[in-house]
This record gives C-alpha cells, sequence and structure tokens, in this order.
C-alpha cells in the first residue's frame, strides 16, 4: 500500500505570541537544536514513509529555508517521493487563502492524487510526539476502515480544547464533537488522520459544494463520514503528546525533556528526530561557572562565575561573567552581558540582554508568568522587565518610554518596517 502524508504546516500560532511574529509555528525552535515539524517529519521517516507534502500559509519563509530539498530527513528523493512545500496560489475563479484544514488539503487535492497514492496520512506540523505511524496503517487496514483517527486521553479540564471522540468496545468512532463545552468523554482527536485515497476524495467534494461549510476535518468532513455510517476507527495513543499551541505550553514542554525520566527520549538512537543543523563549536564552560539541569547547544559559552539552572540553550547562546538565567528557554545567537538576570522567560534569536538587566523571575502560585522578548531585541543596561512582559521584536532601547517595563506592558517598535 501507497501512502503519502500531507502535513499541514500554515498555522500562524497567534498564542505563541512573539515566537510566531516571523515565522510560522512549525518552524517555530524546539529543544535547542530543533523545529517543531522536525518531530512529524521525522516520524514519517522512521516510519517509512518517504512521499511528504507539506502545505504552508502564514510567514513559511523560516520553514521552506529549514526544509530546503529535504536533506536531514532523507527526502531528497525526486523519483520515490521526497518531500515537496506547496502554499496557497490564486487560480481562476477560486480564493487563493486556505480557508480552513479541509479546504487546504482540498485546494492542493490534484497534486495529492498525481502519485496515485492508496492512502493518505495527514498530519499536523506543530506537536511534539513520537509515533509510528506504520502501526496505525496495519490497524487501519485490519479493520477494513475508510478513516482512522489518532485519539488520546487528556485530562476533563483540557477535554474542551479538542474534538472528543466516541467509541465502540471494538474501536469503532461513534460520535464525535468539535470542542465541546461540556465534553462527554476525554478521548480527544490528535489530528492525525488516515485516508483512503477515494474516501477522501469525495468528503473533500461534498465539503467544498456546500456553501455553509467552515471546510474543516474536525468540524465538517468527520462528523459527516461518521453521520453516514463510515467505517470510521479510533486508533489509541498513550505516549506523550503535546501541542504547543500557547507560550506556557512551549515552556512547559520544555521543562519536561528536563525531568529526570523525561517523556520521550531524544537520544534514543532507534527513533532519531532529524533536523536541519550547522556547524559549531563545541560548548565553552569557565572557571567557576555553574550548569545545572539544562541543555546547552554547541557554540554556546558560559563565562565564570555565570549560572544556567533549568534551562535551555540553543546554539551560540552567549552567557557572559555573572550572569544568571534560570528556568529559561533562551534561543540561537542570543547574548546574556554580564551581571544580568533572565528567570522563567522565553527570548527569541539574537536578543541582547545588557549588563545588570533583569528580565522576569519566579511569581508565587502552580502556574509560572512567563516573560517573553522578540527577536533582534534589546534590554538596555539596568533596565528591568518584570514577570509577565511582553518585548516585542527589533525593540531598541529609544523604544523603551522608561527603565521599568511592567507586568501587564506590550512593547513594540517604533520604527517602521523598512528602518529594522
Amino acid at each position: 500500500m501507497k501512502t503519502r502524508a500531507v502535513i499541514l504546516a500554515g498555522g500562524e500560532g497567534s498564542r505563541l505570541g512573539t515566537l510566531t511574529a516571523k515565522r510560522t509555528k512549525p518552524a517555530v525552535p524546539f529543544a535547542g537544536k530543533y523545529r517543531i515539524i522536525d518531530f512529524t517529519l521525522s516520524n514519517c521517516v522512521n516510519s517509512g514513509i518517504f512521499d511528504v507534502m507539506i502545505l504552508a500559509q502564514y510567514r513559511p519563509h523560516s520553514l521552506i529555508e529549514h526544509i530546503g530539498a529535504g536533506g536531514p530527513w532523507d527526502l531528497n528523493r525526486d523519483f520515490t517521493g521526497g518531500v515537496r512545500i506547496y502554499s496557497p496560489y490564486k487560480a481562476r475563479g477560486v480564493s487563493d487563502w486556505y480557508m480552513g484544514t479541509a479546504d487546504a488539503v482540498q485546494q492542493n487535492f490534484r497534486f495529492i492524487k498525481n502519485s496515485a497514492p492508496d492512502l493518505v496520512l495527514i498530519l499536523s506540523g506543530d506537536h511534539i510526539y513520537e509515533m509510528n505511524y506504520a502501526e496505525m496503517i496495519e490497524a487501519h487496514l485490519r479493520n477494513q476502515a475508510v478513516l482512522t483517527m489518532a485519539t488520546i486521553n487528556v485530562t476533563m479540564d483540557e477535554a474542551s480544547r479538542f474534538g472528543i471522540v466516541g467509541v465502540d468496545g471494538e474501536n469503532r468512532v461513534t460520535s464525535f464533537v468539535e470542542k465541546p463545552a461540556q465534553p462527554p468523554s476525554t478521548l480527544a482527536n490528535m489530528g492525525v488522520y488516515l485516508f483512503d485515497l477515494d474516501t477522501l476524495s469525495c468528503a473533500l467534494l461534498a465539503d467544498h459544494e456546500k456553501p455553509n461549510s467552515s471546510h474543516d476535518f474536525g468540524k465538517d468532513i468527520i462528523p459527516d463520514l461518521i453521520r453516514t455510517g463510515a467505517r470510521v476507527f479510533a486508533y489509541p495513543f498513550s505516549n506523550y503528546w503535546m501541542d504547543v499551541g500557547t507560550a506556557l505550553s512551549y515552556w512547559q514542554a520544555h521543562m519536561d525533556q528536563l525531568e529526570d525520566k523525561p517523556p520521550f527520549d531524544l537520544n534514543d538512537r532507534s527513533w532519531i528526530i532529524h533536523t536541519r543543523t550547522e556547524e559549531r563549536p563545541p560548548v565553552w564552560l569557565a572557571r567557576g561557572a555553574k550548569v545545572e539541569n539544562s541543555m546547552i547547544c554547541d557554540g554556546c559559552e558560559i563565562g565564570a562565575q555565570a549560572q544556567v539552572v533549568r534551562s535551555i540553550l540553543s546554539p551560540g547562546v552567549l552567557v557572559k561573567p555573572g550572569a544568571v538565567i534560570k528556568e529559561s528557554i533562551i534561543l540561537t545567537d542570543t547574548v546574556i552581558e554580564a551581571g544580568a538576570v533572565v528567570e522563567c522567560s522565553i527570548l527569541d534569536k539574537k536578543v541582547r540582554i545588557g549588563e545588570n538587566a533583569r528580565v522576569g523571575g519566579s511569581t508565587p502560585g502552580s502556574e509560572p508568568t512567563l516573560t517573553m522578548i522578540g527577536k533582534n531585541s534589546l534590554v538596555p543596561p539596568g533596565y528591568v522587565v518584570e514577570p509577565g512582559a511582553v518585548i516585542s521584536t527589533d525593540v531598541i532601547d529609544v523604544d523603551y518610554p522608561s527603565p521599568i517595563v511592567h507586568s501587564d506592558d506590550y512593547l513594540m517598535t517604533k520604527r517602521s518596517a523598512h528602518e529594522v
């Protein structure tokens, strides 16, 4: 059976704040050296699927540069699959932007069916998990299903955020409701769908002709198939899965990886998470530097008496003497100057924290109050950015109204787009 994977990677990810100001959500860095989409791509190739389409839309440039020709994932293939990225295009008589997940697939369906796959595996490019799709395909064939959807049990508090699935004793789907206010169960839809090609074709065509449809798999396609009595089955998944749709869940997914027994092992040589990396020199730790329970990537330098505690440092981060970083995520080529303190914060690429500045801090309560600083921004020496404040991208010293950025402040640059 020939399977083609279609990865939906056009999400804006607005709840990730400054992290998606200049990139699509699947291109957001994760765990130091990876991008979020690396997990879905690696799941594909580790499952023996080497025919992959990526449907992009919002700010795709970083994603396109990262994927390239697909070499790191062994997807630089011309005749046996490979990876190709498709963006919305203007055609005669039709709209260009995708109106929903199903519409994204429908607009590209003629490209999907070109290779004549038997099965189409539709995936989200913005989840952190490790799954063997080959086992899901086996279950699909065994059940003689026309659609198999991956499911996972969540807590009742979380259930209203997901599509909730009802099943019988054989895991055949009997009901489905998208994001109910009063969830009937905790069995959640993961956004992983395996379709027979003919079933997908008919379902997309029928949905396309409905003027009031939202053209979404969860809201329209799946409920319609269930109502018609189609053989729709659930594929239970019980391992770690995180939808990093908010800044807090993004931060928590990183902290999960710093546990004594992390939810999944990035060092597992039997299930490698592939990515595109650049050559950097080894990590350098000066005399007296302290690193505790942290991930430190190539090219980082930790100065004398500096401290890095329960944090993740992406490649090329410079921590100058006496600086302190705690419970934070620091992205590529950021500089923390001498004596600065960064706590419970997310700093994007190429941020500079001035000498003796203070960013974020610990807050009482069960949930942390995150501080976020966008790409290419500067915190001047001695300035204070309180817990919960947000500094957008490209902010420089003249953009600050005062030396203190308060907890509820959202600071943006005063410069125009062509000046930054």
